[in-house]
């Protein structure tokens, strides 16, 4: 009886130390648990993400908008008295200056709509609290209302200047349900961000019991890099890589008048993001790869051209344009993340153990 009770915690022991043999169904049923608990959890981020769907998408709008704005922005030289005229910011407006105030898009004032391109005369004087304001300094006639001198116009003298532009540098929507059908899939793709470390942790549950026990303690570097790295990815991509293609591509349009639908262009920049994400995970997944013992950096110095050719097709795939300077722009961090993978390969790279 005692040797079979050794016999039996030996097993358990040795199995453990396996991670445990699951039947082909048993896998399934472990592969349906984490995908349910993963779709639960991405609901819920979702839901919270929905009442902050509106500022998460002008977040997102704001490089395309600048960009348009920028493209129907025409640059004319100044032909002035002595040719030493400067135009100046709103923002340099003193007390008592006097001008002619151009409205840059349509205004309500009181029960008045101006539309814009309207102008009025205006001086800039102190209202009640000290503060320096534009007030009308003639009367206005819009419609069937008088609008009286002395009447406040409602511009931000302190604001930059390009927050008052006059140009339409709003995307579009064309119909009812558009804005509505927007914002769940700015809350879902929100919420599929916010989940990164929940699905690595779940993926990494998953996949763990084929592992020795050892190699189950890189779980939490890994989800850590992981998810820092996706963050990386997404905000270079935001910041350094999108700008300038959206430039790029919009200048391209300046001969026609550039109507942007907003669920195209999410679309577009979703993909980028989410792109660059998974890109930036090359140096997570080769560390704990490397910790392991299934790379090396001399497999990765080996395999660098087919590398090579992998990192510009998938710039080719990412980038919106097929010219080379987009391709290139896409294609420098994945060669600057395979050289920095080499380097973390070499750092950490240990031979297999067993136990």
């Amino acid at each position: 009886m005692s040797t079979f009770l050794k016999a039996l915690a030996s097993g358990r022991s040795k199995e453990d130390e396996l991670g445990g043999q699951m039947s082909f169904l048993e896998h399934l049923d472990e592969l349906r648990s984490r995908l349910m608990r993963s779709l639960i959890f991405v609901f819920l981020a979702a839901t919270v993400c929905w009442f902050f769907s509106d500022r998460i998408y002008a977040f997102l709008a704001v490089p395309v908008e600048r960009a348009l704005a920028e493209a129907q922005r025409r640059q004319v030289p100044i032909n002035g008295l002595t040719g030493n005229e400067r135009i100046l910011p709103l923002t340099s407006v003193q007390e008592n200056d006097l001008g002619c105030y151009i409205f840059p898009a349509e205004t309500k004032l009181g029960t008045s709509v101006i539309p814009a391109g309207a102008s009025v005369t205006a001086r800039a004087l102190k209202d009640s609290r000290g503060q320096v304001g534009l007030f009308t300094d003639e009367p206005l006639y819009a419609g069937s209302t008088i609008i009286p001198k002395g009447v406040r116009l409602p511009v931000d003298l302190k604001a930059p200047p390009e927050a008052d532009s006059g140009i339409s540098d709003k995307l579009i929507v064309t119909s009812a349900m558009e804005p509505f059908a927007l914002y769940v899939k700015v809350s879902l793709y929100a919420a599929l961000c916010l989940s990164v470390p929940f699905l690595l942790w779940q993926i990494w549950a998953f996949v763990s019991p084929g592992l020795y026990p050892h190699e189950r303690a890189y779980v939490t570097p890994f989800i850590a890099l992981s998810s820092i790295s996706f963050v990386l990815g997404a905000a270079f991509a935001y910041k350094i890589i999108f700008p300038p293609a959206a430039k790029y591509l919009l200048g391209l349009g300046q001969d026609f008048r550039l109507l942007l639908k907003a669920d195209d262009y999410f679309d577009f920049i979703i993909i980028v993001m989410l792109g660059m994400g998974v890109v930036f995970q090359m140096p997570a997944i080769t560390y704990v790869l490397a910790r392991i013992g299934l790379v090396t950096a001399r497999l990765l110095i080996r395999i660098w051209k087919t590398a090579l050719i992998v990192i510009l097709i998938a710039a080719a795939v990412l980038s919106p344009t097929n010219d080379i300077p987009n391709m290139l722009l896409f294609a420098a961090p994945m060669i600057v993340l395979y050289v920095v993978s080499i380097f973390v390969a070499w750092i950490f790279s240990r031979p297999r153990r067993v136990s």
